[in-house]
Protein backbone atom coordinates (compact mmCIF):
# COMPACT_ATOMS: atom_id res chain seq x y z
CA UNK A 1 0.00 0.00 0.00
CA UNK A 2 1.09 3.55 -0.22
CA UNK A 3 1.69 6.41 2.03
CA UNK A 4 -1.19 8.70 1.58
CA UNK A 5 -3.08 11.23 3.33
CA UNK A 6 -6.58 11.92 3.35
CA UNK A 7 -7.31 14.43 3.60
CA UNK A 8 -9.57 15.74 4.55
CA UNK A 9 -13.15 14.98 4.52
CA UNK A 10 -14.78 17.56 2.55
CA UNK A 11 -18.00 19.25 3.09
CA UNK A 12 -16.83 21.28 5.60
CA UNK A 13 -14.33 21.28 2.86
CA UNK A 14 -14.63 23.54 -0.03
CA UNK A 15 -17.97 23.14 1.55
CA UNK A 16 -20.46 25.47 0.23
CA UNK A 17 -22.10 28.39 1.95
CA UNK A 18 -22.41 28.55 5.65
CA UNK A 19 -23.73 30.92 8.10
CA UNK A 20 -23.80 32.87 11.20
CA UNK A 21 -27.27 33.60 12.26
CA UNK A 22 -25.95 33.74 15.74
CA UNK A 23 -22.30 34.05 16.61
CA UNK A 24 -20.94 32.83 19.90
CA UNK A 25 -18.01 34.59 21.39
CA UNK A 26 -16.28 37.59 19.82
CA UNK A 27 -19.21 38.74 17.68
CA UNK A 28 -18.36 40.87 14.69
CA UNK A 29 -20.17 44.00 15.78
CA UNK A 30 -17.84 46.77 14.62
CA UNK A 31 -16.26 47.67 11.31
CA UNK A 32 -12.97 45.97 10.63
CA UNK A 33 -10.75 48.90 9.66
CA UNK A 34 -7.54 47.54 11.18
CA UNK A 35 -5.07 46.77 8.39
CA UNK A 36 -3.38 44.21 10.64
CA UNK A 37 -6.59 42.20 11.14
CA UNK A 38 -8.16 39.89 8.57
CA UNK A 39 -11.78 38.88 9.19
CA UNK A 40 -13.69 36.26 7.21
CA UNK A 41 -16.43 33.67 7.47
CA UNK A 42 -15.90 30.03 8.39
CA UNK A 43 -18.00 27.24 7.01
CA UNK A 44 -18.76 25.63 10.36
CA UNK A 45 -17.42 25.26 13.87
CA UNK A 46 -14.04 23.71 14.65
CA UNK A 47 -14.67 20.14 15.79
CA UNK A 48 -11.17 19.62 17.22
CA UNK A 49 -7.68 21.10 17.22
CA UNK A 50 -6.14 17.67 17.73
CA UNK A 51 -4.24 17.03 14.49
CA UNK A 52 -4.52 13.27 15.02
CA UNK A 53 -8.32 13.41 15.09
CA UNK A 54 -9.24 16.33 12.83
CA UNK A 55 -11.25 15.26 9.78
CA UNK A 56 -12.49 18.54 8.30
CA UNK A 57 -11.13 21.26 6.07
CA UNK A 58 -12.24 23.77 8.70
CA UNK A 59 -10.00 22.21 11.30
CA UNK A 60 -7.21 21.77 8.77
CA UNK A 61 -7.25 25.49 7.96
CA UNK A 62 -6.96 26.41 11.62
CA UNK A 63 -4.16 23.88 12.08
CA UNK A 64 -2.37 25.40 9.08
CA UNK A 65 -2.75 28.83 10.69
CA UNK A 66 -1.42 27.75 14.05
CA UNK A 67 0.94 24.82 13.44
CA UNK A 68 4.03 24.06 11.38
CA UNK A 69 5.19 20.70 9.99
CA UNK A 70 8.40 19.78 8.26
CA UNK A 71 7.24 21.56 5.11
CA UNK A 72 4.43 23.87 4.08
CA UNK A 73 2.92 25.04 0.80
CA UNK A 74 3.65 28.52 -0.47
CA UNK A 75 1.33 28.79 -3.43
CA UNK A 76 1.92 25.55 -5.34
CA UNK A 77 5.47 25.16 -4.11
CA UNK A 78 6.65 23.02 -1.19
CA UNK A 79 9.00 25.02 1.03
CA UNK A 80 10.81 24.22 4.29
CA UNK A 81 8.93 24.65 7.55
CA UNK A 82 10.47 23.24 10.71
CA UNK A 83 12.92 21.44 8.42
CA UNK A 84 15.83 23.65 7.37
CA UNK A 85 15.74 22.49 3.76
CA UNK A 86 14.01 20.03 1.43
CA UNK A 87 15.53 16.63 2.24
CA UNK A 88 17.06 14.46 -0.47
CA UNK A 89 16.09 10.78 -0.19
CA UNK A 90 18.74 8.06 0.04
CA UNK A 91 18.64 4.24 0.12
CA UNK A 92 16.94 4.12 -3.29
CA UNK A 93 14.36 6.68 -2.24
CA UNK A 94 13.39 4.96 1.01
CA UNK A 95 15.23 7.05 3.62
CA UNK A 96 14.86 10.74 4.50
CA UNK A 97 16.98 12.67 6.98
CA UNK A 98 15.42 15.97 8.08
CA UNK A 99 17.62 18.59 9.72
CA UNK A 100 15.37 20.73 11.90
CA UNK A 101 15.79 24.41 12.65
CA UNK A 102 15.72 25.55 16.27
CA UNK A 103 12.21 26.77 16.96
CA UNK A 104 9.78 27.01 19.87
CA UNK A 105 6.28 26.07 20.88
CA UNK A 106 4.05 28.91 22.07
CA UNK A 107 4.75 27.85 25.68
CA UNK A 108 8.49 28.28 25.14
CA UNK A 109 9.40 24.59 24.82
CA UNK A 110 11.78 23.73 21.97
CA UNK A 111 10.27 21.95 18.94
CA UNK A 112 12.35 18.80 18.54
CA UNK A 113 12.54 15.67 16.40
CA UNK A 114 10.94 13.77 19.29
CA UNK A 115 7.78 15.89 18.86
CA UNK A 116 7.40 14.47 15.36
CA UNK A 117 8.15 10.93 16.49
CA UNK A 118 5.54 11.19 19.26
CA UNK A 119 2.86 12.65 16.98
CA UNK A 120 3.43 10.19 14.14
CA UNK A 121 3.40 7.18 16.44
CA UNK A 122 0.27 8.48 18.11
CA UNK A 123 -1.75 8.75 14.91
CA UNK A 124 -0.96 5.19 13.75
CA UNK A 125 -1.69 3.75 17.20
CA UNK A 126 -5.15 2.09 17.01
CA UNK A 127 -5.85 3.25 20.58
CA UNK A 128 -5.88 6.88 19.36
CA UNK A 129 -8.88 6.19 17.15
CA UNK A 130 -7.71 8.29 14.22
CA UNK A 131 -9.61 7.84 10.96
CA UNK A 132 -6.45 8.70 9.05
CA UNK A 133 -3.81 6.26 10.22
CA UNK A 134 -3.91 4.88 6.68
CA UNK A 135 -2.23 8.12 5.60
CA UNK A 136 0.99 6.60 6.92
CA UNK A 137 0.79 3.52 4.75
CA UNK A 138 4.20 3.30 3.09
CA UNK A 139 6.17 4.36 6.15
CA UNK A 140 7.95 1.33 7.53
CA UNK A 141 5.65 -0.89 9.65
CA UNK A 142 2.75 1.62 9.58
CA UNK A 143 0.22 -0.88 8.21
CA UNK A 144 1.09 -3.51 10.80
CA UNK A 145 0.89 -0.97 13.60
CA UNK A 146 -2.46 0.50 12.53
CA UNK A 147 -3.92 -3.00 12.28
CA UNK A 148 -2.79 -3.78 15.83
CA UNK A 149 -0.14 -6.30 14.84
CA UNK A 150 2.91 -4.31 15.95
CA UNK A 151 3.89 -1.82 18.63
CA UNK A 152 3.82 1.88 17.55
CA UNK A 153 7.45 2.17 18.66
CA UNK A 154 8.36 0.16 15.55
CA UNK A 155 7.18 2.88 13.17
CA UNK A 156 9.92 3.85 10.71
CA UNK A 157 10.62 7.22 12.29
CA UNK A 158 13.19 8.12 14.93
CA UNK A 159 14.97 11.10 16.47
CA UNK A 160 18.71 10.80 15.86
CA UNK A 161 19.13 13.80 18.15
CA UNK A 162 17.01 16.83 19.13
CA UNK A 163 17.19 18.34 15.68
CA UNK A 164 17.63 15.37 13.33
CA UNK A 165 14.68 13.24 12.23
CA UNK A 166 15.02 10.02 10.25
CA UNK A 167 12.11 8.53 8.27
CA UNK A 168 12.25 5.13 6.58
CA UNK A 169 9.77 4.08 3.91
CA UNK A 170 8.86 0.61 2.68
CA UNK A 171 9.06 1.80 -0.92
CA UNK A 172 9.78 5.11 -2.68
CA UNK A 173 6.91 7.59 -2.81
CA UNK A 174 7.21 10.14 -5.59
CA UNK A 175 4.89 12.65 -3.88
CA UNK A 176 6.29 12.23 -0.36
CA UNK A 177 7.30 15.89 -0.05
CA UNK A 178 3.78 17.07 -0.88
CA UNK A 179 2.23 14.40 1.33
CA UNK A 180 3.91 15.41 4.57
CA UNK A 181 2.64 18.98 4.25
CA UNK A 182 -0.66 17.50 5.50
CA UNK A 183 -1.88 18.24 9.01
CA UNK A 184 -1.63 14.47 9.63
CA UNK A 185 2.15 14.93 9.83
CA UNK A 186 2.37 17.83 12.27
CA UNK A 187 4.39 17.56 15.48
CA UNK A 188 2.73 17.46 18.90
CA UNK A 189 3.92 18.70 22.26
CA UNK A 190 3.79 15.50 24.32
CA UNK A 191 3.63 17.37 27.63
CA UNK A 192 0.52 19.30 26.53
CA UNK A 193 -1.23 16.22 25.12
CA UNK A 194 -0.58 14.15 28.24
CA UNK A 195 -1.71 16.93 30.54
CA UNK A 196 -5.03 17.43 28.70
CA UNK A 197 -5.72 13.75 28.11
CA UNK A 198 -9.00 13.14 26.25
CA UNK A 199 -9.70 16.87 26.36
CA UNK A 200 -6.70 17.77 24.21
CA UNK A 201 -7.77 19.91 21.27
CA UNK A 202 -11.17 20.82 22.73
CA UNK A 203 -10.17 24.33 23.83
CA UNK A 204 -7.42 26.80 23.03
CA UNK A 205 -5.91 26.64 26.49
CA UNK A 206 -4.85 22.99 26.34
CA UNK A 207 -3.15 23.27 22.93
CA UNK A 208 0.30 24.71 22.29
CA UNK A 209 1.25 26.03 18.86
CA UNK A 210 4.38 26.29 16.74
CA UNK A 211 2.86 28.03 13.71
CA UNK A 212 2.37 31.66 12.65
CA UNK A 213 -0.71 32.25 14.83
CA UNK A 214 -2.19 30.90 18.03
CA UNK A 215 -5.86 30.35 18.85
CA UNK A 216 -7.16 32.15 21.94
CA UNK A 217 -10.32 32.04 24.08
CA UNK A 218 -11.87 29.22 22.05
CA UNK A 219 -13.68 26.00 22.91
CA UNK A 220 -15.47 23.39 20.81
CA UNK A 221 -18.89 24.69 19.75
CA UNK A 222 -17.93 28.37 19.51
CA UNK A 223 -19.29 29.98 16.36
CA UNK A 224 -16.58 32.62 16.25
CA UNK A 225 -12.92 32.60 17.20
CA UNK A 226 -9.75 34.65 17.00
CA UNK A 227 -6.12 33.82 16.30
CA UNK A 228 -3.27 36.17 17.17
CA UNK A 229 0.29 36.33 15.93
CA UNK A 230 2.57 33.80 17.60
CA UNK A 231 5.76 35.65 18.55
CA UNK A 232 7.51 32.31 19.15
CA UNK A 233 7.05 31.28 15.52
CA UNK A 234 10.48 30.85 13.91
CA UNK A 235 9.47 32.97 10.89
CA UNK A 236 7.36 35.52 12.74
CA UNK A 237 9.02 38.45 10.97
CA UNK A 238 7.48 37.21 7.72
CA UNK A 239 3.95 37.25 9.19
CA UNK A 240 2.24 40.50 8.19
CA UNK A 241 -1.06 40.24 10.09
CA UNK A 242 -1.53 40.44 13.85
CA UNK A 243 -5.01 38.92 14.08
CA UNK A 244 -7.31 36.52 12.21
CA UNK A 245 -11.05 36.52 12.97
CA UNK A 246 -13.52 33.84 11.89
CA UNK A 247 -17.29 33.79 12.16
CA UNK A 248 -19.48 30.85 11.19
CA UNK A 249 -22.04 32.01 8.61
CA UNK A 250 -24.77 29.69 7.36
CA UNK A 251 -27.10 32.22 5.76
CA UNK A 252 -25.76 34.02 2.66
CA UNK A 253 -27.78 37.15 3.39
CA UNK A 254 -26.10 37.39 6.78
CA UNK A 255 -22.69 36.91 5.21
CA UNK A 256 -23.26 39.52 2.53
CA UNK A 257 -24.54 41.97 5.13
CA UNK A 258 -21.43 41.45 7.25
CA UNK A 259 -19.31 42.08 4.18
CA UNK A 260 -21.25 45.14 3.01
CA UNK A 261 -21.02 46.72 6.46
CA UNK A 262 -17.24 46.14 6.50
CA UNK A 263 -17.31 43.74 9.43
CA UNK A 264 -15.51 41.06 7.44
CA UNK A 265 -12.92 41.38 4.66
CA UNK A 266 -13.97 38.29 2.73
CA UNK A 267 -17.16 36.30 2.41
CA UNK A 268 -17.19 32.89 0.72
CA UNK A 269 -18.51 30.70 -0.73
CA UNK A 270 -21.12 32.22 -2.97
CA UNK A 271 -23.36 30.07 -5.12
CA UNK A 272 -26.68 29.88 -6.96
CA UNK A 273 -28.73 32.99 -7.54
CA UNK A 274 -26.61 34.92 -5.06
CA UNK A 275 -23.45 34.34 -7.09
CA UNK A 276 -25.19 35.22 -10.34
CA UNK A 277 -26.42 38.50 -8.88
CA UNK A 278 -22.99 39.46 -7.56
CA UNK A 279 -20.66 38.18 -10.29
CA UNK A 280 -20.29 41.60 -11.93
CA UNK A 281 -19.20 43.34 -8.73
CA UNK A 282 -15.57 44.46 -8.84
CA UNK A 283 -14.81 42.63 -5.58
CA UNK A 284 -16.34 39.33 -6.75
CA UNK A 285 -13.49 36.80 -7.05
CA UNK A 286 -13.17 33.12 -7.83
CA UNK A 287 -10.32 30.93 -6.67
CA UNK A 288 -9.52 27.56 -8.24
CA UNK A 289 -10.33 24.53 -6.13
CA UNK A 290 -9.61 20.83 -6.41
CA UNK A 291 -12.54 20.04 -4.13
CA UNK A 292 -14.66 17.25 -5.59
CA UNK A 293 -18.25 16.50 -4.57
CA UNK A 294 -20.03 13.24 -5.12
CA UNK A 295 -22.76 10.97 -3.79
CA UNK A 296 -21.83 7.99 -1.67
CA UNK A 297 -24.36 5.18 -1.90
CA UNK A 298 -24.74 2.82 1.04
CA UNK A 299 -23.99 -0.46 -0.68
CA UNK A 300 -23.57 -2.39 2.54
CA UNK A 301 -27.00 -1.83 4.09
CA UNK A 302 -29.21 -0.92 1.14
CA UNK A 303 -29.70 -3.80 -1.34
CA UNK A 304 -30.90 -1.29 -3.93
CA UNK A 305 -27.42 0.18 -4.32
CA UNK A 306 -25.67 -3.16 -4.56
CA UNK A 307 -27.05 -3.30 -8.08
CA UNK A 308 -24.78 -1.66 -10.66
CA UNK A 309 -27.66 -0.73 -12.99
CA UNK A 310 -29.41 1.12 -10.17
CA UNK A 311 -26.27 3.14 -9.47
CA UNK A 312 -25.86 3.90 -13.17
CA UNK A 313 -29.52 4.92 -13.41
CA UNK A 314 -29.03 7.46 -10.63
CA UNK A 315 -26.00 8.89 -12.44
CA UNK A 316 -27.78 9.21 -15.79
CA UNK A 317 -30.72 10.96 -14.07
CA UNK A 318 -28.60 13.95 -13.08
CA UNK A 319 -27.96 16.85 -15.43
CA UNK A 320 -24.64 18.01 -14.00
CA UNK A 321 -24.39 21.06 -16.23
CA UNK A 322 -27.81 22.21 -15.05
CA UNK A 323 -26.75 21.63 -11.43
CA UNK A 324 -23.51 23.56 -11.95
CA UNK A 325 -24.84 26.47 -14.00
CA UNK A 326 -28.41 26.98 -12.85
CA UNK A 327 -28.59 25.64 -9.32
CA UNK A 328 -25.12 26.63 -8.11
CA UNK A 329 -24.73 29.74 -10.25
CA UNK A 330 -21.72 28.65 -12.30
CA UNK A 331 -19.54 28.55 -9.18
CA UNK A 332 -18.72 24.89 -9.82
CA UNK A 333 -18.07 22.80 -12.92
CA UNK A 334 -19.68 19.51 -13.82
CA UNK A 335 -17.56 16.46 -13.01
CA UNK A 336 -17.37 13.19 -14.93
CA UNK A 337 -15.22 11.44 -12.31
CA UNK A 338 -13.89 12.03 -8.81
CA UNK A 339 -10.38 13.03 -9.94
CA UNK A 340 -10.19 16.83 -10.40
CA UNK A 341 -9.13 18.50 -13.63
CA UNK A 342 -6.32 21.00 -14.20
CA UNK A 343 -4.39 19.86 -11.16
CA UNK A 344 -2.84 16.44 -11.82
CA UNK A 345 -0.48 16.15 -14.78
CA UNK A 346 1.66 13.37 -16.20
CA UNK A 347 5.26 14.19 -15.26
CA UNK A 348 6.51 12.68 -18.54
CA UNK A 349 3.99 14.15 -21.00
CA UNK A 350 2.52 17.04 -18.95
CA UNK A 351 -0.95 15.80 -19.92
CA UNK A 352 -3.88 16.41 -17.59
CA UNK A 353 -5.10 13.12 -16.08
CA UNK A 354 -8.66 14.13 -16.89
CA UNK A 355 -7.78 14.79 -20.54
CA UNK A 356 -6.33 11.34 -21.19
CA UNK A 357 -8.27 9.42 -23.84
CA UNK A 358 -9.69 6.90 -21.38
CA UNK A 359 -10.81 9.70 -19.05
CA UNK A 360 -12.60 11.47 -21.89
CA UNK A 361 -14.27 8.20 -22.89
CA UNK A 362 -15.56 7.78 -19.35
CA UNK A 363 -17.75 10.85 -19.84
CA UNK A 364 -20.46 8.56 -21.18
CA UNK A 365 -21.07 7.10 -17.71
CA UNK A 366 -22.09 10.46 -16.27
CA UNK A 367 -23.91 11.85 -19.28
CA UNK A 368 -27.44 13.05 -18.63
CA UNK A 369 -29.63 10.46 -20.31
CA UNK A 370 -33.08 10.08 -18.71
CA UNK A 371 -34.18 7.50 -21.28
CA UNK A 372 -31.25 5.23 -20.44
CA UNK A 373 -31.77 5.95 -16.73
CA UNK A 374 -35.36 4.70 -16.91
CA UNK A 375 -34.27 1.55 -18.75
CA UNK A 376 -31.48 0.74 -16.27
CA UNK A 377 -33.74 1.55 -13.33
CA UNK A 378 -36.46 -0.82 -14.55
CA UNK A 379 -33.94 -3.60 -15.14
CA UNK A 380 -32.26 -3.01 -11.80
CA UNK A 381 -35.53 -3.14 -9.87
CA UNK A 382 -36.41 -6.41 -11.58
CA UNK A 383 -33.03 -7.90 -10.65
CA UNK A 384 -33.27 -6.81 -7.01
CA UNK A 385 -36.99 -7.58 -6.74
CA UNK A 386 -37.49 -4.40 -4.71
CA UNK A 387 -40.98 -2.91 -4.63
CA UNK A 388 -41.85 0.69 -3.75
CA UNK A 389 -38.24 1.87 -3.39
CA UNK A 390 -37.66 4.66 -0.87
CA UNK A 391 -34.31 6.22 0.05
CA UNK A 392 -32.93 8.93 2.28
CA UNK A 393 -30.62 11.67 0.98
CA UNK A 394 -28.41 13.35 3.59
CA UNK A 395 -26.72 16.72 3.05
CA UNK A 396 -25.51 19.61 5.20
CA UNK A 397 -27.91 22.32 6.32
CA UNK A 398 -26.21 25.15 4.42
CA UNK A 399 -28.12 27.13 1.84
CA UNK A 400 -26.36 25.66 -1.19
CA UNK A 401 -26.57 22.12 0.18
CA UNK A 402 -30.31 22.50 0.56
CA UNK A 403 -30.57 23.63 -3.05
CA UNK A 404 -28.55 20.61 -4.19
CA UNK A 405 -30.74 18.21 -2.22
CA UNK A 406 -33.92 19.78 -3.61
CA UNK A 407 -32.57 19.45 -7.15
CA UNK A 408 -31.50 15.84 -6.67
CA UNK A 409 -34.81 14.93 -5.08
CA UNK A 410 -36.62 16.43 -8.06
CA UNK A 411 -34.61 14.79 -10.86
CA UNK A 412 -34.39 11.38 -9.21
CA UNK A 413 -38.10 11.12 -8.52
CA UNK A 414 -38.93 12.48 -11.99
CA UNK A 415 -36.67 10.11 -13.92
CA UNK A 416 -36.84 6.97 -11.79
CA UNK A 417 -40.41 5.69 -11.71
CA UNK A 418 -41.78 4.95 -8.26
CA UNK A 419 -38.76 6.19 -6.32
CA UNK A 420 -39.40 8.15 -3.15
CA UNK A 421 -36.56 10.37 -1.88
CA UNK A 422 -36.63 11.71 1.68
CA UNK A 423 -34.25 14.62 2.23
CA UNK A 424 -32.44 15.21 5.50
CA UNK A 425 -30.50 18.50 5.83
CA UNK A 426 -28.45 18.28 9.01
CA UNK A 427 -25.62 20.28 10.64
CA UNK A 428 -22.17 19.52 9.30
CA UNK A 429 -21.10 17.59 12.40
CA UNK A 430 -24.16 15.38 12.20
CA UNK A 431 -23.61 14.74 8.51
CA UNK A 432 -20.09 13.54 9.25
CA UNK A 433 -21.41 11.27 11.99
CA UNK A 434 -24.07 9.83 9.71
CA UNK A 435 -21.57 9.27 6.94
CA UNK A 436 -18.96 7.62 9.12
CA UNK A 437 -21.51 5.38 10.86
CA UNK A 438 -23.29 4.39 7.62
CA UNK A 439 -26.56 6.01 8.71
CA UNK A 440 -27.67 7.00 5.20
CA UNK A 441 -28.80 5.70 1.83
CA UNK A 442 -27.39 8.53 -0.27
CA UNK A 443 -25.09 11.17 1.19
CA UNK A 444 -23.44 14.23 -0.34
CA UNK A 445 -19.71 13.91 0.28
CA UNK A 446 -16.61 15.79 -0.72
CA UNK A 447 -12.85 15.55 -0.88
CA UNK A 448 -9.89 17.81 -1.54
CA UNK A 449 -6.78 16.05 -2.88
CA UNK A 450 -3.82 16.34 -0.57
CA UNK A 451 -1.11 16.10 -3.19
CA UNK A 452 -0.97 16.26 -7.01
CA UNK A 453 -1.39 12.56 -7.80
CA UNK A 454 -4.54 10.60 -8.78
CA UNK A 455 -3.98 8.19 -5.90
CA UNK A 456 -4.95 10.75 -3.26
CA UNK A 457 -8.52 10.44 -4.52
CA UNK A 458 -8.68 6.98 -6.08
CA UNK A 459 -7.31 5.25 -2.98
CA UNK A 460 -10.36 6.41 -1.03
CA UNK A 461 -12.53 3.81 -2.70
CA UNK A 462 -10.52 0.69 -2.04
CA UNK A 463 -12.47 -1.90 -0.10
CA UNK A 464 -11.18 -1.23 3.40
CA UNK A 465 -10.45 2.49 3.23
CA UNK A 466 -12.16 4.32 6.08
CA UNK A 467 -13.24 7.10 3.70
CA UNK A 468 -15.17 4.59 1.57
CA UNK A 469 -18.32 5.14 3.62
CA UNK A 470 -20.57 3.70 0.88
CA UNK A 471 -18.62 0.41 1.01
CA UNK A 472 -18.32 -0.07 -2.75
CA UNK A 473 -15.89 -2.89 -3.47
CA UNK A 474 -14.13 -4.21 -6.56
CA UNK A 475 -11.30 -6.76 -6.46
CA UNK A 476 -9.69 -5.59 -9.69
CA UNK A 477 -9.77 -1.99 -8.46
CA UNK A 478 -8.05 -3.02 -5.21
CA UNK A 479 -5.44 -4.99 -7.15
CA UNK A 480 -4.64 -1.99 -9.35
CA UNK A 481 -4.34 0.23 -6.30
CA UNK A 482 -1.82 -2.12 -4.76
CA UNK A 483 0.17 -2.31 -8.00
CA UNK A 484 0.23 1.47 -8.40
CA UNK A 485 1.47 1.91 -4.84
CA UNK A 486 4.56 -0.27 -5.28
CA UNK A 487 5.41 0.26 -8.96
CA UNK A 488 9.04 1.21 -9.43
CA UNK A 489 9.68 4.88 -10.26
CA UNK A 490 11.27 3.78 -13.54
CA UNK A 491 7.88 2.42 -14.65
CA UNK A 492 6.11 5.76 -14.31
CA UNK A 493 3.87 5.33 -17.37
CA UNK A 494 2.76 1.85 -16.28
CA UNK A 495 1.69 3.26 -12.93
CA UNK A 496 -0.13 6.13 -14.66
CA UNK A 497 -1.98 3.65 -16.88
CA UNK A 498 -2.97 1.55 -13.86
CA UNK A 499 -4.43 4.64 -12.23
CA UNK A 500 -6.43 5.37 -15.39
CA UNK A 501 -7.78 1.81 -15.28
CA UNK A 502 -8.78 2.34 -11.66
CA UNK A 503 -10.70 5.47 -12.55
CA UNK A 504 -12.43 3.65 -15.40
CA UNK A 505 -13.67 0.84 -13.14
CA UNK A 506 -14.95 3.28 -10.49
CA UNK A 507 -16.66 5.48 -13.08
CA UNK A 508 -18.19 2.63 -15.09
CA UNK A 509 -19.65 0.99 -12.00
CA UNK A 510 -20.55 4.33 -10.41
CA UNK A 511 -19.06 3.15 -7.13
CA UNK A 512 -19.70 6.75 -6.16
CA UNK A 513 -21.66 9.22 -8.29
CA UNK A 514 -19.51 12.27 -9.18
CA UNK A 515 -21.33 15.61 -9.29
CA UNK A 516 -19.05 18.64 -9.56
CA UNK A 517 -15.67 20.23 -8.94
CA UNK A 518 -15.86 23.27 -6.75
CA UNK A 519 -14.70 26.80 -7.39
CA UNK A 520 -14.41 29.20 -4.49
CA UNK A 521 -16.57 32.23 -5.26
CA UNK A 522 -16.28 35.10 -2.82
CA UNK A 523 -16.50 38.79 -2.13
CA UNK A 524 -13.13 40.15 -1.03
CA UNK A 525 -11.66 43.58 -0.37
CA UNK A 526 -9.17 44.73 -2.97
CA UNK A 527 -6.71 45.66 -0.22
CA UNK A 528 -6.27 41.99 0.79
CA UNK A 529 -3.13 40.63 -0.87
CA UNK A 530 -1.58 37.16 -1.29
CA UNK A 531 -4.72 35.30 -0.21
CA UNK A 532 -4.47 32.26 -2.48
CA UNK A 533 -5.21 28.54 -2.18
CA UNK A 534 -2.54 25.85 -2.08
CA UNK A 535 -2.83 22.39 -3.70
CA UNK A 536 -4.33 21.10 -0.45
CA UNK A 537 -7.22 23.57 -0.73
CA UNK A 538 -6.00 25.62 2.25
CA UNK A 539 -4.80 29.21 2.46
CA UNK A 540 -1.32 30.05 3.75
CA UNK A 541 -1.79 33.08 5.99
CA UNK A 542 1.93 33.78 6.49
CA UNK A 543 2.21 36.08 3.46
CA UNK A 544 -1.29 37.57 3.53
CA UNK A 545 -1.46 41.30 4.21
CA UNK A 546 -3.76 44.29 3.79
CA UNK A 547 -2.49 47.22 1.78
Amino acid sequence: MKLKRKILLLFGVGMIIIGLSACGTNKTDIKNTDNKTFATNAKDVISTMDSSLNSTIIGSQQLKNTMEGLYRFNGNKVIPGVAKEIAKPTNNGKKYIFNLRKSKWSNGDPVTASDFVYAWRRIVNPKTGSSFSYAYSGIKNADKISSGKMNPDKLGVKALDDYTLEVNLEHPISYFNELIVSSRFLPLNKKAVKKAGDQYGTNSENVVYNGPFKLINWKVGDTSWKEVKNNNYWNEKQVKLNTLKYNVVKDPNTGINLYNTHKIDRYSDLSGDTALQLKNKKDFVTDPSQAMYYLQLNQKDNPLFKNEKIRQAISHSINRNQLANNILGNTVKAASSVVPSQTIFNKKTNKDFKQEKSSVNDLKYTKYNPKLAKKLWKEGLKETNIKNPSISLVTDDQDSSKKISEYLQSVLTSNLDGLKVNVSNVPFKNRLQKGNSGDFDLILWGWIPDYPDPSTTLDLFTTNNSMNTGKWSNKEYDKLQKLSSITDANNYQKRWNDLLKQQHILTKEQGVVPLYQNKIAALMRSDVKNYRPSPDGLFDMVDVYKK
